[in-house]
């Protein structure tokens, strides 16, 4: 007679549960250190498993963002020898979008490297009809790195024609034949340059011994892996939201996600009102209260998933970089601001370095936020000023919580909150 299989029990979670679980589990429901130093900053990266990279630099570069939302004013030195210097604590790859993630991550998603070198886009053909570029662009990385592309293309005195149709046709072969090597694992990235150019390195220079000579794991063990670190940093999650975390496609995701179930990992669960059935960490804390202060940038993993951000904070967030400038909603560069487990309010910041201002370009409420909004947020635009070295702050009249937002910022005799001339009168 076979023996019974039981499931387990499915979990029966409100919205407010689920909230404050994701919170928890992506560092909103601890304190933050009076002093943060590396071991706080690694924590950080630790703790949510990939840390998006990017360009925009209006407020300051994507990825030393989160580690402010959760630990406040820390120094951003931290990260860049994290990631700069040898031993390398972090390393980039593809793994959300670029992203920087533990070198065992990044051993993890040696068959993402492995399927873009057999894949069949016009890039990779690209690449079987130029073997002597990647050939030259190997040596020359061997010989030259860590280095930049600017650097590596005098050094092969690269001169092709280019067009500008797209950004692929507009990169000379040089480029073309290093964001391919990239992608496939043969050089990796040796940090960021303060313009934001990525130093390319051989793999042994910059990933640990243990790291590099360690076997590819098996893809269902590195699927299982990578949809255990997104459930862990999740808390409770969609398969929809396991599977965006590292990008992974439905039939890979599933895959991990039913070796987890197996082992006990992730648990059944249900969040009311929501039709997709969800999983739960195993070790996810569940808070009865989450008491955050936090700007979250809009490529924080917290509401990388629009949808979920939707679901669980009731709250529509879409990123308006893209958007015509008269089609915006609420502003170029928007934040969510967190006060307790709900998103309050939404501002479009811009460091203005050269005036030595932090811009308040608008200021918006979200229904039923609470009283103590606008000074919580006074507060909290004061510590990021200061964080990015600027002196101040300057409120703009635009949005239904500028006004508030002006009176607390002018009511703050010790902050470092100031505002434009007249601004006290006319928000009054």
């Amino acid at each position: 007679m076979m023996p019974t299989v039981t499931s387990p029990p499915v979990e029966r979670l409100s919205v407010a549960q689920a909230r404050r679980i994701a919170l928890a589990a992506q560092g909103f429901a601890t304190a933050r250190p009076s002093t943060p130093g590396p071991r706080h900053v690694l924590g950080v990266v630790d703790r949510l498993g990939v840390v998006q990279i990017d360009s925009v630099n209006v407020l300051a570069r994507a990825h030393y963002l989160p580690a402010f939302s959760r630990l406040g004013p820390y120094d951003r030195g931290q990260l860049d020898r994290a990631t700069g210097t040898s031993p390398h604590r972090l390393v980039e790859y593809w793994a959300h979008e670029a992203s920087l993630v533990r070198p065992a991550t990044h051993r993890l998603l040696r068959w993402r490297m492995a399927r873009w070198r057999e894949g069949m886009s016009h890039r990779v053909r690209w690449a079987a009809e130029h073997p002597e570029v990647l050939d030259a662009v190997r040596g020359a990385v061997k010989a030259h790195g860590p280095a930049t592309a600017v650097r590596l293309e005098a050094v092969l005195a690269a001169d092709a024609p280019r067009s500008s149709r797209d950004w692929w046709n507009n990169w000379s072969p040089v480029r073309k034949a290093l964001e391919l090597l990239f992608r496939a694992g043969e050089v990796t990235s040796a940090g960021r340059t303060p313009q934001f150019e990525r130093r390319y390195a051989l793999p042994e220079l910059v990933l640990p011994s243990a790291v590099v000579d360690a076997p590819d794991p098996a893809e269902p063990e590195a699927f299982a892996a990578l949809i255990g670190i997104a459930a862990r940093a999740c808390g409770v999650a969609t398969e929809r939201d396991l599977r965006d975390y590292f990008r992974l496609d439905r039939i890979n995701a599933r895959t991990g996600i039913e070796l987890l179930a197996e082992r006990g990992e992730l648990v059944p669960a249900t969040i009311e009102g929501l039709r997709r059935p969800a999983w739960l960490h195993r070790d996810a804390r569940r808070p009865r209260t989450v008491a955050a202060r936090a700007l979250i940038a809009p490529f924080d993993p917290l509401i990388w998933q629009r949808d979920r951000v939707e679901e669980l904070f009731g709250v529509r967030y879409r990123i308006e970089i893209y958007v015509p400038a008269p089609r915006r909603q609420y502003g170029y560069y928007v934040l969510p601001f967190l006060l307790g487990d709900r998103i309050a309010a939404r501002v479009d910041l811009k460091a203005d370095r050269r005036a030595g201002v932090l811009r308040v370009q608008a200021a918006h409420a979200e229904p039923d936020a609470p009283g103590e909004t606008a000074s919580a947020l006074a507060e909290e635009l004061a510590l990021l000023a200061r964080w990015l070295d600027l002196d101040g702050v300057t409120v703009a009249e635009r949005g239904d919580l500028a006004a508030a937002l002006a009176r607390c910022a002018a009511g703050q005799a010790t902050s470092s909150i100031r505002l434009p001339s007249g601004s006290a009168t006319t928000h009054s």
